[in-house]
């Protein structure tokens, strides 16, 4: 496994489980430090309890990483939630409920790192986006907007900080097949179906895995790609820019 994260501590919110877990495992298998906030910590390895629409325990866990590990070189904005439903059916508790989780929280977690990333050596953001960002998906109205927030957020901190030496890039997931998916599934009459309309979406014909989210995101915030910022890397099996065709025999 390649030790290009040798000597650095990062971060990675919501990294207690799903995709945050496979990010944390990627990122220590290359060699880094990896402190996970989580307002559902496991227990495990420097796991540190944090709301992230909570400022005051942001900078709390962002201060305790530097107390014990001395510097902070990667954060991984990973933590966000779900919506479901059109701008009918999501109150107005809820948009602020989302919003203030999947986009002001990536924007309180990245400013409370920067002074420390200002320090280092081989600085990177990451920022977890979603094809929702460009794609318009059925009933995903709040979530969709919360994601196009959140990727023309990376753009903006991506110019805002070139010239500090802190790059800023976002991975845009396809459908990501993970316990929380596998539990969304069960309450639907026929499961077996829904599984293969969300494996379907791709045009890979299945769903995304988290360990493939995860190696992006090391690529990402490895110091190997040092002139790469304010890009969206889309893992999305297709989604976003084959049209494929039904099996008719070679396009003519």
């Amino acid at each position: 496994m390649a030790s290009d994260f040798a000597g650095l501590v990062g971060l990675v919110t919501g990294g207690a489980a799903g995709i945050g877990a496979a990010i944390v495992g990627e990122l220590r298998a290359r060699g880094a430090v990896v402190a996970v906030l989580d307002v559902h910590p496991s227990g495990g390895t420097d796991q540190l309890r944090c709301d992230v629409t909570d400022r005051a325990q942001v900078d709390d866990a962002v201060r305790a990483v530097l107390d014990r590990h001395g510097r902070l070189d990667v954060v991984v904005n990973n933590d966000g939630m779900s919506a479901v439903g059109t701008v009918e059916d999501n109150d107005d508790a809820e948009w602020h409920r989302v919003l203030d989780v999947n986009v002001v929280g990536m924007a309180r977690v990245s400013a409370a790192a920067l002074p420390a990333l200002r320090r280092s050596p081989a600085a990177a953001v990451v920022n977890v986006c979603s094809i929702a960002a460009l794609n318009g998906l059925p009933h995903r109205a709040l979530y969709s907007a919360s994601k196009g927030a959140v990727l023309a957020l990376t753009y903006a901190m991506a110019t805002d900080h070139v010239r500090e030496g802190i790059r800023v890039n976002a991975v845009s997931p396809g459908t990501v097949h993970t316990a929380f998916v596998d539990r969304m599934l069960q309450q639907f009459d026929d499961p077996a179906a829904e599984r293969r309309a969300l494996d379907a979406r791709q045009a890979t014909g299945r769903m995304v895995t988290p360990d493939e989210v995860a190696g992006a995101v090391a690529y990402l915030a490895s110091p190997r790609s040092g002139s790469t910022t304010g890009t969206a890397l889309e893992v999305d099996g297709g989604v976003t820019h084959l049209r494929i065709r039904p099996d008719l025999g070679p396009a003519r």
